[in-house]
């Protein structure tokens, strides 16, 4: 099969396409024949080196953690899934990741692909939708009628959890540059804040949850408008103690667990219409596409998610 790997950390110039043996089944697996995947900031930050001691996998890696595609074959103790599903997953390791033609997933990672969802839109949901409803469901027990920040709505994780948030009922407030602004109001966001512009922290007060995807000054000001007892959940970094024990803030960070049950959850709130995965821009999977979709994600300036398309 064709891959796109890397053999050792560096820039986006080491990932390079081969030709490999499709990965072997295990008991409890599935053999998913790739149609799509997704680029997420996770991809490079391991394919630099950031994260080799807490993800200390063998060259070559095949990076990638969004799988959207068809079951060719399930291995034995598989129920539930048989050949020619459409399903997406968040696989649990990127040993065998999904910049390939093909991926073994374990069965209890998968989920259905509703039928009016594409492969392209179902790459773009497990990572980072998982993530937003980890987040907001998991961590912060969202309820209706809460107050939400979303910072950085313009991105993956920020237009999940704008969607997530409001399909639960609640308030939503997210930062983005003023282009942002229809795309995120189009996604239902109740008070748009142009960062270029106005201060969060000056015109936001009493809210129940934060959802932080950039950390640093941004996550210490984003104490300052969360009521007593509410929630700070961070993607990028565990939170000042001292300034959430002040105001009995419920504060954390947050590492994805993958988790197919939830991932069906999304699967039916974008069946319903309620979550649309917006895929910003699509590269071919080859040494030149992926490469040039890694550093489009490096920008941190992309809208939507980045995705590669394999079939």
């Amino acid at each position: 099969m064709k891959a796109v790997v890397i053999d050792q950390y560096g820039s986006a110039d080491q990932l390079h396409e081969i030709e490999m043996e499709k990965p072997a089944l295990e008991a409890g697996q599935v053999l998913v024949e790739m149609h799509a995947t997704s680029v997420n900031p996770i991809d490079w930050k391991l394919r630099e080196g950031y994260l080799k001691e807490m993800l200390p996998f063998e060259f070559p890696i095949i990076l990638g953690w969004d799988a959207a595609g068809i079951v060719k074959e399930v291995g034995s103790d598989v129920s539930g899934f048989q050949p020619g599903d459409r399903v997406f997953a968040r696989p649990a390791t990127t040993r065998n990741g999904t910049y390939a033609e093909y991926t073994a997933i374990d069965k209890e990672l998968l989920a259905k692909i509703p039928e009016n969802i594409s492969f392209e839109e179902a790459a773009a949901v497990p990572l980072a939708g998982l993530t937003a409803w980890q987040c907001l469901v998991d961590f912060a027990g969202i309820k209706q009628g809460d107050k939400v920040l979303v910072h950085a709505g313009s991105g993956g994780v920020g237009s999940f959890a704008i969607q997530i948030a409001k399909s639960f009922g609640a308030y939503v407030a997210s930062t983005a540059s003023g282009k942002n602004e229809d795309f995120l109001k189009q996604l239902g966001v109740d008070r748009f804040i142009n960062y270029q512009e106005e201060d969060f922290a000056e015109v936001l007060d009493e809210y129940d949850v934060v959802v932080d995807t950039l950390g640093g000054d941004i996550q210490k000001k984003s104490f300052e408008i969360l009521k007593e007892g509410g929630t700070l959940v961070s993607i990028v970094g565990e939170p000042d103690k001292e300034l959430a024990n002040k105001k009995q803030i419920k504060s954390g960070s947050l590492w994805l667990n993958p988790n197919g049950d939830q991932l069906a959850e999304l699967g039916k709130l974008m069946e319903s219409g309620k979550l649309h995965a917006t895929v910003g821009q699509t590269f071919p999977l080859t040494t030149e596409g992926v490469r040039a979709a890694h550093k489009l994600s490096e920008t941190h300036h992309a809208r939507g998610k980045i995705v590669i398309k394999i079939r």
